[in-house]
C-alpha cells in the first residue's frame, strides 16, 4: 500500500476530503485507517480558507475522496470520487473536455481493477493463479514484460511472484499472522520470477513450479495512473490531477500555468509532511511500511516484503519517494528502493537518473533527495542532496 501524498495546489476551485482507508489491488483493504488533511502554508492554505476571491485550496491525495466545482463558469472542470482497487480515488480534470475525460477514466479503472485484482475469481489474473498460467490480455502481457524488466533491473527485489509470502503473512486477506520459519522456507522456492515461463509470441505465461502464483499489485495503480493521463491528453486535457489512493500523477500544469504543489506526507504524523514538491507531468508515488501493518506479541509487522527472506524489509528506510514521468516505473521502484535501503538506492538511482528522482527518508529522520529534484523540493526537515558523481 503506498503511503499518503497531499497534493496542493492554488487554482479557483473549492475541496473538501475525507478519510478512508485503502488496499493494493487485492481484495483486502489496509488495516490502518488513513485521514484526510490539507496542506497550510506561506502558499497553500486549507480548504477552510479556499473560498475567497483568489482562494489557494487543497486536495487530499491520501486514501479520501475529494469534489470539486469551478467557481468559474468559462473555466470547466470535472472531479469523480470512485471506489476501486480496494482505495478511494479521485481524478480531476479542467478543460472544456474535462467531463468527457473523467468518464473515460472511470470506465479504465474499472475495466482494469475488474482486470487485475487477485481477490476477484473472474478476474484475469485469478484465473492464472488458479490455473498455472494463461493467455495474456494486452495489459497484462504489458505489465508482465515491465515486471521482469524491474525484476532484472532490480535484482529480484521487484517480485511480482511474491504472492505466495503475502498470503502467508495473511496480507491478501486481512487474517494476519506471522508466518513460521518453516513455511516461509518452504514457499520462497515458489517466489522467483525467473520461474515464469513467459511465451511472448504466443502471449501467455506458465509457471515452473505448482503453487507459484502472481500480483500486479505492486505496480497496477502506477500503470492504471499512466494510462489515465493518457486518456486526459487524448482528450485535450492538458491539466489534471489523479489521485488513486495515494498514488498521485499530475497532467501538465496548473491551469494558471505554474506547477502543481505535491506534498509527501511524514510518516510520524497525519498532520505533518515531510515537504513540498513542485512538479508537472509527473506520478509521484510513495512507499513506506508504517501504514498497512499488524502487530503481534508487540512487534510490528508490515507488507513491504524482502523477496530474499520472505519478511518485512528493514534496511532502514522509512518513507520512500518515487518521482518519474513514467507512473508504472515510479510504482514498481517505490517498494523497491524501500527495500534496498539508503545506499544501494541512491546506487540504483544513479545508473538511472534519466528514469526517475527519489526522495529518501532513513530512520533518523534524514531526508536524501536526487539533485533531479533539489531545486524544486523544499522541507524544514534535515536534508542532503544524492548526486550522481557520488556525493551525499
Amino acid at each position: 500500500m503506498k503511503k499518503k501524498i497531499v497534493a496542493a495546489f492554488c487554482l479557483t476551485i473549492v475541496l473538501t476530503a475525507g478519510g478512508c482507508s485503502g488496499g493494493g489491488i487485492s481484495s483486502q483493504a489496509a488495516s490502518s485507517k488513513n485521514q484526510a488533511q490539507t496542506v497550510s502554508g506561506s502558499e497553500t492554505s486549507s480548504g477552510s480558507e479556499a473560498s475567497g476571491a483568489s482562494e489557494n485550496s487543497s486536495i487530499s491525495s491520501s486514501e479520501g475522496a475529494a469534489s470539486a466545482s469551478s467557481s468559474d463558469a468559462a473555466d470547466a472542470s470535472s472531479s469523480r470520487d470512485i471506489f476501486a482497487m480496494d482505495t478511494y480515488m479521485t481524478v480531476t480534470a479542467y478543460g472544456p473536455n474535462a467531463e468527457t475525460a473523467v468518464d473515460q477514466a472511470q470506465q479504465e479503472i474499472e475495466r482494469l481493477d475488474a482486470l487485475l485484482s487477485t481477490g476477484e475469481e473472474t478476474s484475469e489474473v485469478a484465473r492464472m493463479n488458479a490455473n498455472g498460467g494463461g493467455t495474456l490480455s494486452e495489459d497484462t502481457a504489458y505489465l508482465l514484460e515491465r515486471s521482469l524488466d524491474l525484476y532484472e533491473s532490480t535484482n529480484g527485489v521487484f517480485d511480482i511472484a511474491i504472492y505466495p509470502i503475502m498470503d502467508a503473512w495473511g496480507f491478501t486477506t486481512g487474517n494476519y499472522t506471522v508466518p513460521s520459519d518453516e513455511t516461509i522456507e518452504s514457499l520462497l522456492p515458489l517466489t522467483d520470477a525467473n520461474d515464469i515461463i513467459y511465451d511472448k509470441d504466443n502471449a501467455s505465461i506458465r509457471f515452473a513450479k505448482e503453487g507459484m502464483k502472481i500480483d500486479f499489485g505492486g505496480i497496477a495503480k502506477g500503470y492504471t495512473s499512466g494510462r489515465i493521463a493518457d486518456i486526459y491528453r487524448e482528450c485535450g486535457v492538458t491539466s489534471g490531477l489523479i489521485n488513486l489512493g495515494g498514488n498521485v500523477q499530475v497532467v501538465g500544469t496548473k491551469t494558471d500555468g505554474s506547477k502543481w504543489r505535491v506534498a509527501v506526507q511524514s510518516p510520524e504524523a497525519e498532520d505533518d509532511y515531510l515537504g513540498v514538491l513542485s512538479t508537472a507531468d509527473r506520478a509521484v508515488i510513495t512507499s513506506g511500511g508504517y501504514e498497512r501493518y499488524f502487530e503481534q506479541a508487540g512487534v510490528r509487522y508490515h507488507h513491504i516484503i524482502d523477496p530474499s527472506t520472505g519478511h518485512p524489509a528493514n534496511n532502514g528506510l522509512v518513507s520512500v519517494t518515487i518521482v518519474s514521468a513514467d507512473g508504472t516505473l515510479a510504482d514498481g521502484l517505490s517498494t523497491s528502493l524501500f527495500i534496498m535501503g539508503k545506499d544501494k538506492a541512491a546506487e540504483y538511482w544513479r545508473a538511472h537518473s534519466d528514469e526517475f528522482d527519489t526522495i529518501l527518508e532513513d530512520e533518523d529522520g534524514v531526508l536524501y533527495v536526487t539533485e533531479g529534484i533539489a531545486d524544486d523540493f523544499t522541507s524544514e526537515h534535515e536534508t542532503k542532496i544524492i548526486r550522481k558523481d557520488g556525493d551525499t
